[in-house]
């Protein structure tokens, strides 16, 4: 008998004209013992589907089982780890974990009480802060206490709402790491949601795929061998042929067809004297140095004297190159950017663009942060509008209107340019960030973490948008970014920058793959997995605080002999 079995199972929200229909026809059976991972993006179900299992939903059609019989409301022996915390901030760790035990096991001893509270915050690695309060920990360790929490009423069913997606990325992958060998020793039932392609395949015994429609698609084994290790798994076969047929599956039932776009960018001028229309832009010979930081430092004073967030950051860049700029949270990526721009001081040594001197902000250089930061009462094309004013004069009303419109439709806003801000999703709010910076014809895109805030079916599509724009553009960028697999994708070299304080670059991997790319395309390259492993092993190197640095900022050169003995090549 299954622990949790749905029988054609729909659920919707609203009646009549208003009614939404959020899940359809679900049939489905979770097995004793077993690791299901549901797999989807925003907008599938996945949180109503995680809600109706908890019984805190009820379906509109169907019914849900829980050892055969219908799921009533919530119960200890279905334990529930949400994507927030939940914690109470006025209690300690201790004090959230006792809390959770009282209520299930009202009649337990103190004494044992405490002993279970103590070995699930030790299996959790929380023991050093116990008598901490949740103001006093990084998400991670909140997210760490919610685990633990959820462990210690001991249930039969551990259901996982994406308790992962708000955390830093190699936070995320320890936590995770964690859960597994949590599973491992206890062989609970657990069901995790989640939108991450490579998380569901190291977790899961199965993956079941949710389309848009809100019904279940694909269904997806899972045969690798535990434990499964992350930088193993970048060699293993089968992994790679998984992974690339979940991303295929995904891409394929979740994207929509992109805007082709019809309109003609008209050839008018900037104030910088840029041609908008960038023509001939891949045909212009490359100047080895039209982008260069010399001995950057940033220094920032502090009680206890100055401290170096980012030094001696050395690098020269071409006209028309994609950079991207990885490393862990802390290191200074964002800093070197926000310095670039002209956002943020330079302590000591110099930028350089196009033979002048980086001082202060200029729409030459056109910045794209993590959240796009409209004006919420305009509209998109009023938004875009506001830069294009500024930096064509000499173009007629007409002229900067097309310019606006150009870009709003490469970016798959053609039939949305009049909605307004405050009723767009992230993912709508981010491509009009993208245009705008496009429409500002700079001379230098910078992005702060982009698609850092969406989820990954949206955080590819908006990929695939912005690699189309910028082939046509040619524009020189920096992108700051904390994903691998997003560096390599947008890239012609990824730096990595050191652990800080006093960050510098760490290795420099030439990523030399065919233009234009594709998502889908990269999956398949032979050689892709091998520059992946170059970046992989240097995040790996530097994940326990290594601080070593290479004055010279050396590059390691990539090639598919040369990648697989990348830690050979390490700083």
């Amino acid at each position: 008998m299954a622990v949790l079995e749905f029988r054609n199972v729909s659920k919707s929200f609203g009646e009549g004209t208003h009614e939404t229909k959020v899940l359809n026809g679900i049939d489905l059976k979770v097995e004793d013992g077993e690791f299901l991972v549901l797999l989807g993006f925003s907008g599938t179900g996945k949180t109503t589907l995680i809600n109706l299992m908890a019984g805190l939903e009820f379906p509109t059609r169907g019914e849900v089982l829980f050892k055969g019989k219908p799921v009533a409301g919530p119960g200890p022996e279905r334990g529930v780890i949400f994507q927030s915390y939940s914690l109470m901030p006025w209690l300690t760790v201790q004090g959230n974990v006792l809390l959770a035990l009282e209520s299930v096991f009202p009649k337990m001893p103190k004494a044992e009480r405490e002993a279970t509270a103590a070995r699930y915050i030790e299996m959790v690695g929380l023991s050093h802060a116990a008598s901490r309060r949740p103001a006093e920990l990084s998400g991670g360790m909140r997210q760490r206490v919610n685990v633990a929490r959820a462990l210690a009423m001991n249930p039969e069913v551990l259901l996982l709402d994406e308790p992962l997606s708000a955390l830093d990325a190699l936070t995320r992958a320890n936590l995770g790491d964690e859960i597994e060998q949590i599973w491992e020793r206890d062989r609970k039932t657990c069901v995790l949601i989640t939108n991450d392609v490579d998380e569901a395949i190291l977790l899961a015994d199965r993956i079941i795929a949710l389309n848009p429609d809100g019904t279940l698609g694909e269904t997806f084994e899972v045969g690798l061998a535990r434990p499964r290790d992350r930088a193993a798994m970048n060699h293993d076969e089968m992994f790679k042929a998984l992974r690339a047929k979940v991303t295929k599956y995904l891409m394929d039932v979740g994207i929509q067809a992109k805007a082709e776009g019809s309109r003609v960018l008209p050839n008018v001028t900037a104030i910088h004297n840029l041609p908008s229309a960038y023509k001939a832009a891949a045909d212009v010979p490359f100047s080895e140095r039209y982008l260069e930081f010399s001995q950057v430092h940033k220094i920032y004073p502090t009680p206890k004297g100055p401290l170096t967030v980012v030094e001696n950051f050395d690098l020269k860049v071409k006209k028309g190159e994609f950079i991207s700029l990885i490393g862990h949270s802390g290191c200074g990526k964002s800093t070197v950017l926000t310095m670039t721009a002209g956002l943020n001081s330079i302590s000591k040594g110099g930028v350089i663009l196009d033979n002048s001197e980086v001082v202060g902000a200029d729409p030459e250089r056109a910045v794209v942060f993590q959240s796009p930061n409209l004006f919420p009462w305009l509209s998109a094309r009023e938004n875009v509008a506001i830069g294009v004013d500024k930096v064509y004069p000499k173009a007629s009303r007409a002229e900067r209107q097309d310019v606006v419109d150009y870009y709003l439709e490469r970016v798959g806003l053609g039939d949305a340019m009049d909605k307004g801000a405050a009723e767009m999703s992230n993912g709508m709010r981010q491509r009009v960030g993208i245009a705008r910076a496009f429409a500002l014809s700079p001379k230098l895109l910078l992005l702060d973490e982009p698609f850092g805030m969406l989820d990954s079916l949206t955080r590819w599509e908006l990929q695939e948008v912005l690699m189309e724009v910028w082939d046509r553009t040619k524009v020189t960028a920096v992108c700051v970014t904390h994903d691998v697999d997003e560096a390599i994708l947008l890239a012609d070299r990824v730096v990595m920058m050191t652990n800080g304080p006093q960050a510098t670059i760490g290795r420099i991997v030439d990523v030399d793959l065919p233009r234009p790319r594709t998502r889908k395309a990269l999956l398949e390259h032979p050689d892709y997995y091998l520059f992946r492993e170059q970046v992989l092993s240097f995040l790996e190197e530097y994940e326990h605080g290594n601080t070593s640095k290479r004055a010279d900022g050396a590059t390691a050169k990539s090639s598919a002999g040369a990648a697989g003995k990348s830690k050979q090549a390490a700083a």
